[in-house]
């Protein structure tokens, strides 16, 4: 038998985290010497000290670690367990990594709001023949579904130019899910409507807008300062606000070369 001292030297854990042990039932001790106290343990106990050990460094509480210890010679229930802990540090690492790109964006911001600023003008959006689809989708970033239900009709689609490639957000408030939203592009030409791809002319439609250049993380931004500039210089809201794609994720895949006309419609 080894005294609690060599079996701490062997182990490498310290007394007092294996008095803890002993005081919560993880790994006591082979034998307590009645008159000393004095705590032995076997030396098979170093094999079950090194699971602890390894099965601490995995991440599980003193809690799992125990229930895993009672089934650790059944495999087939120590895979499951083991396994269910694998899937819950994957998702742990998906949520940190998405995190550090947020705390990413959050630095690059900070650095360049010195030289942030946003132009706001008004201006009249022309009447235009338009192909539109209008939908309700599940959430914001489902935008790209009515895009891409432009393609369904038969005749190619040619755009006007400019070709106003417009999405249009039709709700009162911020919605968590299920969005209404329409999406225009002005064409040339004449077509036939098909189940989702409407076409009619767009009226003329007065707007404070202002030029975003770069990500969509500055929309937000923008958002604002469009919304002080109007009630700061006498206009009000008249409509809902949408945005002009000029160059969007369908003519490149760099958000940094993206360029967005964030419109409301004013009076």
């Amino acid at each position: 038998m080894l005294k609690i001292g060599d079996f701490s030297k062997l182990s490498r854990v310290s007394i007092r985290m294996l008095r803890h042990y002993d005081d919560i039932g993880l790994l006591k001790p082979a034998k307590i010497d009645d008159f000393t106290g004095y705590r032995y343990y076997r030396e098979d106990q170093l094999v079950v000290m090194g699971r602890i050990t390894s099965l601490k460094d995995m991440g599980f509480s003193l809690a799992d670690i125990t229930r895993i210890l009672e089934i650790y010679d059944d495999k087939e229930k120590l895979d499951a367990f083991l396994h269910s802990r694998k899937q819950e540090l994957e998702k742990q690492a998906k949520e940190t990594e998405y995190k550090m790109m947020l705390l990413d964006t959050a630095l690059k911001r900070l650095r360049k709001e010195q030289n942030m600023s946003f132009d706001v003008t008004v201006k009249m959006i022309p009447e235009r023949y338009a192909a539109t689809v209008h939908m309700t989708v599940p959430h914001y970033e489902d935008e790209s579904l009515l895009w891409g239900m432009m393609g369904e009709c038969k005749q190619p689609l040619i755009p006007a130019d400019p070709c106003y490639a417009i999405a249009e957000f039709l709700d009162d408030e911020y919605k968590e899910e299920n969005v209404e939203i329409v999406v225009s592009m002005a064409v040339r030409g004449q077509y036939q409507d098909t189940e989702h791809v409407k076409f009619k002319t767009l009226p003329a439609v007065k707007v404070a807008s202002c030029v975003v250049k770069g990500s969509y993380d500055q929309m937000g931004d923008a958002y604002a300062a469009v919304a002080a500039w109007i009630r700061a210089n006498g206009y009000e809201m008249n409509g809902p606000m949408f945005n002009i794609y000029h160059v969007s994720p369908a003519q490149t895949q760099n958000p940094d070369e993206y360029v967005t006309e964030v419109c409301f419609p004013v009076a």
